[in-house]
């Protein structure tokens, strides 16, 4: 069975994080927000859970950071 190293973890987070950022859609404010709401929280989960912080608290600040994010990048129509 292969072990998954901290690095290797890390790395297969952000580049999740990445590729899940460049497929965020939405043209409303609302529709952003909710987006980048869910990709935050997941990608602050599996960074909370490799550093030590948690599942739940990472989510959570994720989660919040993902939609503010979401809702401060709306393009202007």
């Amino acid at each position: 069975m292969t072990t998954f190293t901290r690095p290797l973890a890390i790395k297969l987070i952000l580049m999740t994080t990445i590729l899940l950022g460049a497929t965020a859609c939405g043209n409303t404010w609302g529709e952003r927000a909710v987006t980048g709401g869910a990709i935050g929280a997941g990608a602050g989960a599996g960074v909370g859970a490799v550093t030590g912080i948690g599942i739940l608290p990472g989510a959570v600040v994720g989660g919040v950071v993902g939609a503010g994010v979401g809702a401060a990048t709306t393009p202007e129509h």
